[in-house]
């Protein structure tokens, strides 16, 4: 039984589904359509358009997986459409509409198209509720376009994760995938149109407003008249008096107190993710020229669209959209924001490569625009780094927005609107909008989901609707901004008005001048099994990283030194793709096949460039003679080679093992590891203060094998409930000793191990290095070190510096931080003693604590993520074999865990046939724990060199940074190396004194003499 109100609202539906949406169109006719289908990839207009077609029809198959097919559409509107002038009847438009044969799923998930002219421009694109493009009748009421359409599958959007062969065109077969259902002339009725959107309003509010409000009961009523007063045999003549009926109460205003959404248009477009990166240059285009469309026919929409990369795209190869878009952005319409070269993943890209995001983003916007963009805009990364506030400040950013959090599975954030404080005590304004979503279609439900759910009310009237289809692109629809033309100002309903970002910003601070502060990372309660997933990719990233540090080292130090010109438009490019390659469903490991086979082979044309670069300049350096010297890259002096310069050393050796009992011994005076006949080391000495590492009848160096089968996200997710099974890999195939290393080798189901353990002379770390040969399938391997070490919290390396995380699970944010995130190393410690785990290829860890033995006390368990096996979006994810290296540093401080985070990162060069007798640091830093992260030649070209360095320790600090070559002067810059005020910076002559808080960030700009 329904009670009246049901059976109005069942009244009304039925309504729009019977009577309004199959009257939008007052008639349609056919056009002559022709296919062609490019052979590969996709191709040029010109291309397409020599080619030879032939018909198709509806009803017909198109489209192989990921290909592409052009169809030629023409036709004209029919005569009977116009009166004896040629005008069409009023309030119609003529539109081609297009059903490329769409599915369930959902817009930027499976095919797509562009509309081009005959004279080869881009109009606009097609996708599914967005598909009928007026542009494509001219005056004449003539249609004569070309469609590049898409065939992509849709590998996931309705997020059943059930592996699939498609995401990699090797597996995804050749049959067509599409049906073409119509290709069509309409006439549009927009007086049924507005109606619709009338009624739509109207009848979410209903749902959104209590049962017994007399507000609830009006619209009703005046729901029902305007049904009884269209009459169902001529909609189209009627429509415009059911508009009537509806008038009085969308012109009842919203309350005083009513929350207040600035609307923003966007689309979020993954860079890649179930599609590979060719095919988001193309969703770039198509969502960019959907907007502008749209700016034609409503003039108050704005736009904001992230990420310098899609524009340097566009900029490439889409010039004459480019060129529109820079008119829009002249007019404040259509608003570059985010301030990055992509919207990153922050977890884990290193200190450098943090700032660069910034450094190329804001410089393609300030070179192309004018525009220094004000914002970080990051909706969708897993995750934020406690040390981006510093670095957006420094890049000269003032807000900060994200969404992710709402995802968070655990604990809800407690602000929306708040001061995001990072490790350093910088903060910055940061909004985190209470719709709950980035892609809205500002729905009723959305928006009265934002005011109820907004938590800083009291203090705050406003928040931020980022509205548009996205992950896929699309963006806004006509739709969407007729929904914001009805919810202005609509009594029941939260405002809603056209915005900016910083409109939004600067009306959210004035308001609201001393928020509540949030200190530390934003940590995802969610997908963190993007830190270990895709493990080449990770590694390629942090190879990469560390090579650009070597290559604009010594590329400037030969610039300076020897005169040779630096490669700065080559290590832009460099940059431009590691920058890309974290973006953040690439770097985390979340995309499909295709996309890290394409990230492979980028890496590993960054290695070669990147490798000639550095053998240039060092051969510059070097000279030729017959001596051989050794390049240290690395921030601290090691092995009698002083921090980034170059002199003759020798290779510290490893200690020979000695066996003992059934195991072996590796004894170097300062450090004596133990390894029994399973190949762990059950004993760790630090022998300067007699400390025991390893916990009695523990052993560390444990390979454990987990069950790892995720409730939701297969690539992103790893949940707590993976240690409820657990294999210790402890059996041995063969072991032995093969020159100074034990060498282990194990098997376990399909796949098998053989790990290297050693220790070198003059080294307090017992290095591990594995060869594995991967073929598991839903399975999780770690890396266990168990400590004989009391600790509450533990230590992780983040950009430019480290954060403190809790060890236990007091509260349930604790508990949520079950695997978290470090770059190089990790350090668990009591307050006079100490242990690191350093990698060169991992981020995912874990660090629990469990009771000693029946006496009491308990022993800390660090452990590092090696490898998983997830099955969706790649059903080959980490198959095969990986090379990876461990350290365990006994008696480590945290200037130890920096140190040998670098070294066991950045390797010594030896440079043979050298002529001089050493290379002088081009600068040079008088105290450790100030870390010099980059050394480069400044951005514009001048020949400025740039020093960026930072505190590591987290203590306040003293030091000196000297230039070994002449300065005509020295300034304090930010990250884009523009003047600032001083910091705790003073200049004396050549020299600059530093007296720096814990973590701060400091560029230094030389001008040459």
């Amino acid at each position: 039984m329904h009670d009246r109100s049901s059976l109005a609202r069942l009244r009304v539906d039925r309504f729009v589904l019977e009577r309004l949406v199959p009257h939008l169109y007052r008639g349609s006719a056919p056009l002559q359509v022709t296919r062609w289908d490019a052979a590969g990839e996709p191709v040029p207009f010109d291309t397409a358009a020599a080619g030879e077609y032939s018909p198709i029809a509806a009803g017909d198959a198109w489209g192989r997986p990921w290909g592409t097919t052009w169809f030629r559409v023409q036709g004209a509107v029919p005569g009977e459409w116009r009166d004896a002038d040629g005008a069409l009847p009023p309030r119609t438009r003529s539109e081609v509409v297009v059903d490329l044969g769409f599915t369930a799923g959902q817009p930027g998930f499976q095919c797509e198209a562009m509309v081009w002219s005959t004279a080869g421009h881009p109009v606009r694109g097609i996708a599914p509720l967005n598909n009928a493009v007026a542009e494509a009748v001219d005056e004449a009421g003539q249609v004569d376009v070309y469609i590049e359409a898409a065939s992509n599958p849709d590998v996931g959007s309705l997020f059943v994760f059930a592996p699939t062969p498609v995401g990699d065109p090797a597996t995804a077969g050749d049959d067509p995938i599409y049906t073409l259902r119509h290709l069509d002339v309409r006439l549009r009725d927009l007086e049924i149109a507005d109606l619709l959107a009338d009624t739509l309003a109207l009848r979410g509010l209903v749902d959104e407003l209590d049962e017994r409000s007399s507000r609830r009961a009006d619209i009703l009523v005046a729901l029902e008249r305007m049904i009884d007063t269209v009459d169902p045999d001529d909609v189209t003549g009627t429509a415009a008096d059911g508009r009537a009926v509806l008038a009085p109460v969308l012109a009842s205003p919203a309350s005083a107190s009513a929350h207040t959404l600035h609307a923003v248009g966007h689309a979020h477009i993954d860079s890649a993710w179930l599609w590979p990166v060719r095919e988001t240059v193309r969703k770039v285009s198509r969502t960019f020229s959907n907007v502008l469309s749209l700016m034609d026919e409503d003039p108050d929409f704005v736009f904001v669209a992230s990420s310098a990369q899609q524009y340097a795209w566009i900029k490439e190869t889409y010039p004459d959209l480019f060129e529109r878009i820079r008119a829009r952005v002249e007019e404040g319409r259509f608003i570059p924001v985010g301030s990055m070269w992509v919207e990153s993943d922050t977890n884990m890209p290193g200190s450098e490569a943090m700032a660069r995001q910034f450094v190329a983003g804001k410089s393609f916007f300030l070179r192309e625009f004018g525009l220094d963009t004000p914002e970080v805009w990051l909706p969708d990364s897993f995750g934020y780094s406690g040390a981006l506030p510093q670095i957006a400040k420094a890049a000269g950013a003032r807000w900060f927005l994200t969404q992710k959090t709402s995802w968070n599975e655990t604990n809800r954030m407690p602000h929306h609107t708040f001061q995001w404080e990072g490790i350093d005590g910088t903060r910055l304004f940061t909004h985190f909008p209470p719709v709950d979503t980035y892609n809205s279609r500002v729905t009723a439900a959305e928006l009265a989901h934002a005011e109820h759910n907004f938590a800083d009310k009291g203090q705050s009237t406003v928040s931020l609707l980022p509205y548009g289809y996205g992950d896929g692109g699309g963006g806004p629809t006509r739709e969407m901004t007729a929904a914001i033309a009805r919810t202005g100002s609509l009594e029941g309903s939260p405002r809603v008005v056209h915005s900016t970002p910083r409109r939004f910003f600067e009306t959210a601070e004035a308001e609201y001048p001393d928020p509540e502060v949030w200190s530390g990372e934003l940590y995802l309660e969610f997908h963190r099994g993007t830190y270990t997933s895709q493990l080449r990719t990770k590694q390629g990233n942090r190879r990469s990283e560390h090579l650009l540090r070597e290559a604009e080292l010594w590329a400037a130090t030969a610039s300076v030194r020897c005169g040779i010109p630096y490669p700065a438009e080559r290590i832009q490019r460099v940059w431009e793709t590691v920058l890309l390659q974290q973006f953040h469903d690439i770097l985390p490991g979340s995309s499909i096949a295709w996309v890290y086979h394409d990230a492979e082979r980028n890496y590993a044309w960054v290695a070669r460039e990147l490798e000639e670069i550095i053998g240039e300049s060092l051969r510059a350096l070097a000279g030729e003679g017959d001596r051989t010297l050794v390049a240290n890259a690395a921030p601290h002096d090691r092995g009698g080679v002083a921090a980034l310069g170059a002199a003759p050393a020798a290779e510290a050796a490893d200690v020979a093992p000695v066996a003992e009992g059934s195991g072996w011994v590796l004894d170097n005076g300062i450090v004596r590891a133990t390894v029994d006949e399973r190949g762990l080391v059950v004993s760790a000495v630090d022998l300067a203060s007699g400390r025991e590492v390893v916990p009695p009848g523990r052993a560390a160096g444990l390979l454990q094998l987990h069950r790892d089968t995720p409730t939701q996200w297969d690539a992103w997710d790893v949940d707590v409930h993976y240690r409820n099974t657990v294999r210790d890999l402890t059996d041995v195939v063969a072991i032995g000793v093969e020159g100074s290393a034990i060498v282990v080798e194990r098997s376990f189901s399909g796949s098998t191990v053989v790990e290297r353990i050693s220790l070198a002379e003059g080294s307090r770390v017992v290095s591990f290095a594995f060869e594995l040969d991967w073929h598991e399938k839903q399975k999780l391997l770690k890396l266990a070190f168990p400590l004989d070490l009391h600790a509450d919290r533990a230590a992780s390396e983040i950009q430019f510096g480290h954060i403190e995380r809790s060890t236990h699970t007091n509260t349930s944010w604790d508990a949520a931080r079950f695997e978290t995130v470090a770059h190089r190393w990790i350090r668990v410690a009591e307050p006079d003693f100490g242990v690191a785990v350093v990698n060169d290829s991992t981020y995912g860890h874990d660090v629990t604590r469990e009771q000693r033995d029946e006496r009491g006390g308990t022993i800390t368990i660090a452990r590092l993520s090696l490898v998983r096996a997830a099955l969706f979006p790649d059903p080959t994810q980490d198959q095969g074999r990986h090379e990876l290296r461990v350290g365990l540093v006994v008696g480590a401080d945290v200037a130890d865990a920096v140190a040998e985070g670098y070294r066991f990162n950045l390797p010594r060069r030896r440079v043979e046939g050298a002529g001089v007798e050493a290379i002088a640091p081009l600068v040079a830093v008088d105290r450790p724990g100030v870390v010099v992260e980059a050394v480069k030649l400044a951005e514009d070209g001048s020949g400025d060199v740039v020093v960026r360095l930072y505190e590591a320790l987290g203590v306040r600090a003293r030091a000196t940074l000297t230039a070994g070559f002449d300065a005509a002067g020295v300034r304090q810059v930010d990250l884009l190396e523009r003047e600032v005020p001083a910091d705790g910076v003073v200049v004396d002559g050549d020299a600059v004194r530093l007296d720096l808080r814990p973590f701060q960030i400091v560029t230094v700009r030389f001008a040459r003499a």
